[in-house]
Order: C-alpha cells, then sequence, then structure tokens
C-alpha cells in the first residue's frame, strides 16, 4: 500500500493560479488580497482537501500561529466577556487562541507560560500584574507581543490594557459616603492581588473620611458566589449589626447580600446599601437593582488582541500602558440620597 502524498502550498497555488505566497497571504490575510482571488484559493483547498502544516509555518517563520491566553478562572462571567472580546478581535486573522486556566495558582501559570513559550507563540495575553518571579522571568524572555491585562500601572511587561482596581473602589466607597452612609463594611472572596487592590481602596478613602472599621471587614479565602455573598453578610452582621452599607469586591458577594439582607427584613437601601463590582448583567436585573463598578471587560479583549495584531502586522514590540477607566453606575441599592449619583 503506497502512502497517500500530503497536499501542499504548492499544489493549492497551481490549482488556483498564482503564487504559494498569494495563498499563503489568503489564508493567513484574506484581507490583502482581492475578493476574486480569495474565492479561487478557497475553492483549490477545498477541491484538494487542503490542511495547513502548522510545524512547517512554525519553522519558515520563526513562530506558530499561536496566541495564547492566561486567565485565572473560565467559569468567572468576567473572563468570559473578556474572551469574547479577543474572540471577536481575532476574527479570521489566521491566528489560533489557545487558553490556559492557572486557577489563581502561580505554579500553574508558570506551567502555562513554559508550555506556550515552548510552542514559539505569535503573542501572549496575561491576566494581571502579579506574576512570580518565574513567570515574570519567562514573559520577559518571550520574542512575541506580550500584552497584560485587567489592571494598570507604570511598567507592564510590554504592553497592558486595563483599569486601577485602587481607584474604582476608591469612586465606589466615595459614592456610598456622598449617599449618607457612615458605617461602611467591606465583603471580599478569594482575595486575589486585584481583590486586595479593591480593599485598600476602600480601606483607604473609608479611614480619610473616619468611617473605616476593621470589624466591618468579612473576607474569606474561598471563591466567589452568590451564596458565598449571603454568608458574608450574615457573619458581618453578627459581629457588627451597626453596619448600615457594604461594598462587595464583586457582583456574585453583592446579589449574595442582596438575598440576605431581603430574608432579614432589611431594608435596601434604606437600612443596608449595598455595591458590587464589575456590573454583570444581573445587577440591574436584580430587585432593588444593584449599584457596581462598571468595567471595561469586551472592550479589554478586543483591545488586547489588537495590540497583538497591530505589533504583528508592524514587526515590533510595542510598549505601553493603557487605562480604559471605570465607571460608577448608581442604582437604587445605594440611592439614600434624594439623588443617584455618577462618578468616573
Amino acid at each position: 500500500m503506497t502512502k497517500e502524498k500530503r497536499v501542499t502550498l504548492d499544489d493549492v497555488a497551481s490549482l488556483a493560479g498564482v503564487s504559494a505566497i498569494t495563498v499563503s497571504r489568503a489564508l493567513r490575510q484574506p484581507d490583502v488580497v482581492s475578493e476574486k482571488v480569495r474565492a479561487r484559493v478557497e475553492s483549490a483547498v477545498r477541491r484538494l482537501g487542503y490542511v495547513p502544516n502548522p510545524a512547517a509555518r512554525q519553522l519558515a517563520s520563526g513562530r506558530s500561529n499561536v496566541i495564547g491566553v492566561v486567565i485565572p478562572s473560565v467559569t468567572n462571567n468576567v473572563f468570559a466577556d473578556v474572551l469574547r472580546g479577543i474572540y471577536d478581535g481575532v476574527g479570521e486573522a489566521g491566528y489560533e487562541i489557545q487558553l490556559a486556566n492557572t486557577r489563581y495558582a502561580p505554579s500553574l501559570e508558570e506551567n502555562a507560560l513554559r508550555l506556550f513559550a515552548s510552542q514559539k507563540p505569535a503573542g501572549v495575553i496575561v491576566t494581571g500584574f502579579d506574576q512570580s518571579d518565574a513567570s515574570a522571568d519567562l514573559l520577559a524572555g518571550l520574542a512575541c507581543p506580550v500584552v497584560q491585562i485587567m489592571d494598570h500601572g507604570p511598567t507592564p511587561a510590554q504592553m497592558s490594557i486595563g483599569f486601577s482596581h485602587f481607584d474604582a473602589a476608591v469612586a465606589a466607597t466615595r459614592h456610598l459616603i456622598d449617599q449618607g452612609y457612615t458605617r461602611l463594611g467591606f465583603l471580599g472572596a478569594r482575595m486575589d492581588p486585584r481583590t486586595q487592590k479593591r480593599f485598600n481602596g476602600f480601606r483607604q478613602t473609608a479611614m480619610l473620611a473616619g468611617v473605616y472599621s476593621e470589624r466591618r471587614v468579612v473576607t474569606t479565602p474561598e471563591a466567589s458566589s452568590v451564596t458565598k455573598g449571603a454568608a458574608l453578610l450574615s457573619d458581618l452582621l453578627a459581629i457588627a449589626p451597626e453596619v448600615d452599607a457594604v461594598f462587595c469586591n464583586n457582583d456574585d458577594l453583592a446579589l449574595g447580600a442582596v438575598f440576605e439582607a431581603r430574608r432579614r427584613r432589611l431594608s435596601v437601601p434604606g437600612e443596608l446599601g449595598i455595591c458590587g463590582f464589575n456590573d454583570l448583567e444581573m445587577m440591574a436585573a436584580a430587585e432593588p437593582p444593584v449599584t457596581s463598578v462598571r468595567t471595561p471587560r469586551l472592550e479589554m479583549g478586543r483591545r488586547a488582541i489588537e495590540a497583538v495584531l497591530t505589533s504583528l502586522a508592524a514587526g515590533t514590540r510595542d510598549t505601553a500602558a493603557i487605562d480604559l477607566g471605570f465607571e460608577i453606575v448608581a442604582r437604587e441599592s445605594t440611592a439614600r440620597a434624594s439623588t443617584l449619583l455618577f462618578h468616573k
């Protein structure tokens, strides 16, 4: 039995009546060739059953067509929105997105970055600035565009696209104070570095206003959930029944706090103000609608992949720290004052 001959790029080019380079461009960057040529190439690919050889392409170009994306969770809706932005942005550019879920474990992040480095990726998008020394060294050694997302700071490895969690928490806490709340509490879960920044923003602002008490801070290293939010508020009320508002480090906890307040017949916002973080869809649909910090998750994903693709097209590795900002979306859950206040 003879071994079936592999269809090559030259075979496709011959059938389509174009050069092999044109076929390569039509497959990897279809927008740079005419619609007529693209149709001929696509027809030849279908007739011949051509399948690109990624190993050969990597050997020829010095890199694969893989863009690695490192996130800490695949179940969190926040990262689902970021990923949607990435997939929307990559479109048909000819690159494959490969995901790595670190589950907030530094060792898993190191393993993921080591694996991506071995694949000679076209680019890498990684969550946050809080890499271990080993992961930071791996990022620094990558010969491809690197974008850090979900945070903002002055010294990214190359590029960063995000917002300040500290500043967002300051604005949210200021909003609660402006609404007349004077006995503020904080509910936090997971307590990863970005949550720590939110807590620090809350604490600093509440202390400056003279409304902070360590007794009114309840956190857990466990994963966040709506059920956990209800449990944390229950714990807080047991030790600090005087609390009149809570800033929750995410929307899951905030929604759980709303449910627990209703179970206890506490008036929201009259007896207890509740503020979340991220402004997921459920915040507007809750009863009462819940105030939250709106974060640009979809745009962050789109801008991150756009930065990678732009750098690849230009053959450069740019350096930039882009702050997309945030918005406090004030709703009924904190409307203690006569009007709803909006802050940027």
